[in-house]
């Protein structure tokens, strides 16, 4: 491998669940991110046994091929790639931040990238660990993943949900998971020490908390139709529904969830059902069609369809920085999210044909708090681009491994 340097209105009042919630740094249990310290004398506050700790994000991407079954870690201080067990035939790869989740029809390879953070709100943690592999997950393709500190569930296409102990996994190790009874649309989602999902209910979808034995703590009169799509923000749980969005946050002790409406009828085809964004930001973007991308501000509660060229990717760093739009020229476009012009633009970087459009094999953004990543498989290559410098490539890396599937973890 070598590497190069060269509108809608706001919803009114909020639907408060009755859920208690902790939630603090000094509240942490044992089998989390950071275990309990023997004593304030000896073991620094944020150690983690086995990893090295740094001022500074430690993002990895990881890298599948799922024709040859070829997969590595690239760590992107270093700029080496580290290889991994070989898995065929993924249909995705997604992510926790930590763990990478290939999803095969036979099952989904669990791989540890060595790389996370830990935010405890007026402070972050980074730490490396060498990457490994930790096993198989009997769900298969179409499972879905979410997890949090404690826990990691895994939601099957039966709508069965099962939940992993994630301290067992950072030992890498899968034990046997707990079943939650019930069935339920879409993913389980991990939140507050809660796990939030949707239950179908006559001809509605309604939201409903469980606690982490599976055991249904509230069932709010919330509904959402269609539920596809959720991304944990800094203010909350936004969770994707046919008008629109749910957003679900910690307030005074409890849950409450608050509708985000488009403000306007949007078809079946052009409605956000997967979010994109930087870890951290309140900043949401999801295609909208072929030619245009939802933009949705969960601070402002409001959202923004940026007309585009025909989208392959979308993501932004959020925070003012340019809407980035991967579109089926092969070339990255910068747009400005308020006035939606278009600000820059790169030279054409996929190799071989235009790709038609997003789906779960397609080129990716992703956008950690300095650099945005794009992959080209048919090149064997990754960009890293500046976004606040005009979209300059700041690095290209040269690979031995086809970059199908592309994800980042450590931010």
């Amino acid at each position: 491998m070598t590497v190069r340097t060269t509108v809608a209105p706001r919803a009114s009042a909020a639907l408060v669940l009755t859920a208690l919630l902790t939630a603090s740094c000094a509240q942490e249990k044992p089998d989390t991110a950071r275990p309990e310290a023997s004593s304030p004398s000896t073991t620094a506050h944020g150690y983690v046994e086995g990893a090295q700790e740094a001022a500074e994000q430690q993002s990895r991407l990881l890298l599948n091929d799922p024709d040859s079954g070829d997969t590595g870690v690239l760590d992107l201080v270093t700029g080496k790639v580290h290889r991994t067990a070989q898995v065929k035939n993924a249909v995705m790869l997604g992510t926790d931040g930590r763990f990478g989740h290939l999803h095969a029809p036979g099952g989904t390879h669990v791989l540890d990238s060595g790389a996370w953070m830990v935010d405890h709100g007026d402070h972050v943690h980074y730490y490396s660990a060498p990457a490994r592999d930790v096993g198989e997950l009997p769900q298969g393709g179409r499972a879905r993943i979410r997890s949090d500190i404690a826990v990691t569930a895994v939601t099957g296409d039966n709508g069965r949900a099962v939940l992993h102990d994630r301290g067992t996994l950072e030992k890498g190790r899968i034990a046997t998971p707990r079943k939650l009874p019930g069935t339920y649309v879409g993913a389980v989602v991990p939140y507050e020490e809660h796990l939030l999902a949707f239950e179908k209910k006559g001809g509605t979808t309604e939201l409903v908390v469980l606690d982490r034995e599976g055991e249904r703590v509230a069932s709010p009169d919330v509904t959402c139709q269609a539920p596809e799509g959720d991304a944990v923000t800094r203010r909350g749980l936004v969770l994707g529904c046919a008008d629109g969005a749910l957003l679900v946050r910690a307030r005074d002790g409890a849950l409450t969830a608050e509708k985000i409406p488009y403000g306007r009828h949007v078809p079946a085809r052009e409605r956000a059902t997967a979010f994109r964004h930087r870890p951290g930001s309140d900043t949401l973007t999801a295609p909208a069609g072929d030619t245009a991308v939802w933009v949705l501000d969960v601070a402002g509660r409001t959202w923004k369809r940026v007309d585009t060229g025909p989208v392959v990717a979308v993501n932004t760093a959020g925070e003012g920085s340019p809407l980035l739009v991967l579109e089926t020229d092969g070339a990255v476009h910068g747009y400005d999210i308020g006035t939606g012009k278009q600000t820059a633009r790169t030279e054409p970087l996929l190799t071989g044909g235009e790709p038609d459009g997003p789906d779960r094999s397609a080129p990716v953004i992703e956008v950690d708090r300095s650099r945005a990543y794009v992959n080209d498989p048919e090149g064997s290559r990754v960009f890293e681009i500046d976004y606040d410098d005009g979209l300059r490539i700041a690095r290209s890396f040269d690979l031995d491994v086809k970059p199908v599937l592309m994800a980042e973890t450590g931010r």
